[in-house]
């Protein structure tokens, strides 16, 4: 067993190298109008700056975390961190867009330090002390996705657009010194290698699917572009399916991700995510409406930023008590309460908005919602999984909740744009029903977790992974 320095220390490796990537999540989108000056192009070829980190993310995500499993999570974990500060310092220095965007690729690579930071936890942390580390990382997730939509603002004042990325390169490097310096090589390796077909497969029906989920809402979402991706998307999503199945090396093991011990958590995943980013990706766009529409509050962009802070305070609070409430709560209460606590403090928001404090309490309810949700639903994958499948089975889980807040943005776009006037202001009914989507979404994911039997919480050793309830698991693997 890992002596209490050593894990600690471990530990700290880990979370400095996933905030180096947490941090990037949501910085850039506050900055984009300055990026779109500063280059001379509109503010839908600047999008494209955070549309190519949402693409790389879900591609990376998945994909590097196989080969974490095959090749080791250690390895991994530290070319990931290299290619992320090598992204930023490629943003940094950007003299047009191309190469702006370039670097938002190499950034979005470390979307798969999610899925290989919750493989090395499980190789270095003593079994009681997982599902609270799992947590703790979650929760650093969520904080550093909300917390660059809160810093980008006052670091571009300070420091200009380009200089936000110096934040997350000082912890991309410090993060590889500290894991080469205090996490140890350790874990069981999967056999077999990456299937080139499915890993081509898998990202081209991503690529085709975030594409159009991305900049549907500018060209059209009846337009010949559109559609035809959508279509596209599908036909190779059938195709992946298809070849993985038929594979006797699959690159993601669907049988073993269509079990009952995992599923539900995945589904809730897409959920959540959609519920995540259409609540608090819009809030700040919802308190900057100004106050002469009879219903906004008209808040400056920083002053908005700083409205996240209690969804921060209670994601953070929340997830860093995670194992605390496991050893009272199971893991799958755990998820349903914090998808129910979504719901309401989204309708929270609906129902009371007319001042700043009202909705700094829904977002604080939200923000204890996502907390207990992400570290329940990431604990519930590791541990449902054999450990030479920890990696792609988190990395999935992951790439589902990014799909979903892409699913969840285009869907706010849709409803909420959708009800703007004639001077292009949004009503204040699109909010309404865009969030009784988002709550409802929160929601369903409750009762699906629910719905189905739970297994007990038992983690798979390396040597018998007939853990999952009825063998339906170990069959599957």
């Amino acid at each position: 067993m890992p002596t209490a320095p050593s894990y600690r220390g471990a530990f700290v490796a880990i979370a400095v190298g996933v905030a180096s990537l947490a941090l990037l999540q949501n910085l850039v989108i506050p900055v984009i109008p300055l990026i779109a000056a500063d280059y001379g192009v509109g503010a839908d070829a600047a999008a494209w700056t955070n549309t190519a980190w949402l693409i790389a993310a879900a591609v990376a995500t998945p994909l590097l975390g196989r080969v974490g499993d095959l090749r080791g999570r250690r390895a991994t974990f530290l070319a990931v961190l290299a290619i992320v500060a090598l992204g930023d310092v490629v943003a940094s220095f950007a003299s047009n867009l191309g190469i702006l965007v370039l670097g938002r690729v190499l950034q979005g690579v470390g979307g798969a330090l999610f899925p290989l930071a919750f493989g090395l936890l499980r190789d270095v942390m003593p079994r009681e002390r997982l599902t609270g580390a799992i947590g703790a990382i979650s929760a650093l997730i969520g904080i550093g996705g909300a917390a660059g939509s809160v810093l980008a603002g006052p670091l571009a004042d300070l420091l200009g657009w380009r200089g936000i990325f110096s934040v997350p390169f000082i912890a991309a490097i410090l993060g590889v010194v500290l894991v080469l310096a205090l996490v140890p090589v350790r874990g069981v390796r999967a056999e077999g290698r990456v299937n080139g077909l499915s890993a081509t497969l898998l990202s081209a029906w991503l690529v085709a699917l975030l594409v159009p989920l991305s900049s549907g809402a500018h060209w059209g979402w009846g337009s010949p572009v559109t559609v035809g991706l959508f279509a596209g998307a599908a036909v190779l999503l059938i195709a992946w399916v298809a070849a993985e199945l038929r594979s006797s090396n699959p690159r993601v093991d669907l049988r073993m991700l269509g079990a009952r011990a995992v599923w539900p958590v995945n589904a809730a995943a897409f959920l959540i995510g959609a519920a995540a980013f259409g609540f608090w990706g819009y809030l700040p766009q919802f308190l900057e409406t100004p106050a002469t529409t009879g219903w906004g509050l008209g808040l400056g962009v920083q002053a908005a930023g700083l409205a996240l802070l209690p969804l921060l305070a209670g994601m953070s609070g929340i997830g860093f008590a995670a194992g605390a409430i496991a050893r009272v709560l199971p893991l799958r209460v755990m998820l349903a309460i914090g998808a129910l606590l979504m719901a309401v403090g989204v309708g929270s928001a609906i129902a009371s908005h007319t001042a700043l404090w009202q909705l700094s309490v829904a977002g604080g309810l939200f923000g204890l919602g996502i907390g207990l949700s992400y570290a329940s639903m990431s604990s519930i994958v590791v541990q449902s999984v054999p450990a030479d499948r920890t990696g792609v089975a988190t990395g999935v889980n992951a790439n589902l909740r990014t799909i979903g807040s892409a699913v969840g943005s285009a869907l706010m776009s849709a409803i909420v744009f959708g009800s703007a006037g004639s001077d292009g202001s949004p009503a204040q009914t699109g909010y309404d029903v865009a969030w009784l989507s988002v709550a409802a979404m929160a929601v369903l994911a409750a009762v699906i977790v629910m719905a189905v039997r739970p297994r007990p919480s038992v983690l798979p050793s390396d040597d018998d992974v007939e853990t999952a309830e009825d063998g339906e698991l170990a069959r599957a693997a």
